[in-house]
């Protein structure tokens, strides 16, 4: 019940920060990188501090929720899901923190100061741990479901992101990367609004298991050799000797 609770809120925060995020972005009259949203001097500042501190909690919440999910591939199998979210989440705060200074400079050149390194470097880890988290749940175990809806978002937040650095660090059409940056982002923030909703409805299921009775616990068939003659076999295999409780005569004698 409590897990349940704790997923429906971040799924709830996280929902209202991507919805926040579109109207930020829709609110300014040309394109920007997502990041420049909270710059110094920019109007929705204010605003993208608050969409990130949602992330912050919603992806905190969701990982405690998500704490049982477990990925059966062996690199991706060393920590679990929530830890990446919850790694991710961490990031995100110190970039609600540190904002980058205005226009959000990219790592090279005179203007890049101290703050810029350290707001581009915890949001580039904080990606990184979040598309970790996405990866690992692509191959969740016992979550088919999941794992097929992150393994679509993991290769489209690879692929887009990436493209969308690349012209960005190489100044090439940065319109159309900045308009990728906005979709990778939104995407990786509709995987975690999905992760926590199924987090939120398995909790529900698993209350009305409870509810009715343990559900069956799948267990493993086993071959074990047997001696006939210790239970009533003929020679043959085919007919029983079973004696019942109340009457000396036997079935099938």
């Amino acid at each position: 019940m409590i897990d349940r609770v704790v997923a429906t809120t971040g799924t709830l925060c996280m929902a209202a920060a991507l919805v926040t995020l579109w109207i930020t972005r829709l609110s300014v009259p040309y394109d920007v990188y997502v990041s420049e949203l909270g710059a110094v001097g920019m109007p929705t500042a204010k605003v993208f501090q608050v969409v990130l501190l949602l992330i912050v909690a919603g992806g905190a919440l969701i990982a405690s929720a998500g704490r049982g999910i477990r990925s059966r591939a062996r690199i991706l199998r060393w920590w679990t899901p929530s830890i990446s979210l919850a790694v991710a989440s961490a990031f995100f705060l110190v970039d609600s923190q540190v904002t980058c200074t205005s226009g959000c400079p990219l790592p090279v050149g005179a203007t890049f100061t101290l703050q810029d390194f350290v707001h581009t470097l915890a949001a580039v880890l904080a990606f990184a741990a979040a598309s970790w988290a996405i990866l690992q749940c692509a191959f969740a175990v016992g979550h088919p479901a999941l794992a097929r809806f992150s393994l679509v978002a993991a290769i489209a937040v690879a692929a887009i992101s990436l493209a969308g650095g690349l012209m960005s660090l190489l100044h090439f059409e940065v319109v159309i990367g900045s308009r990728f940056e906005l979709v990778a982002t939104t995407i990786g923030l509709a995987w975690v609004v999905v992760f926590g909703a199924s987090l939120a409805a398995g909790s529900a299921l698993h209350g009305v298991e409870k509810l009715i009775g343990e559900p069956d616990e799948p267990v493993d068939l086993v071959v074990v050799p047997v001696d006939p003659p210790a239970l009533g076999l003929h020679a043959d295999g085919y007919e029983g000797v079973v004696l019942l409780p109340d009457d000396e005569r036997a079935v099938g004698a």
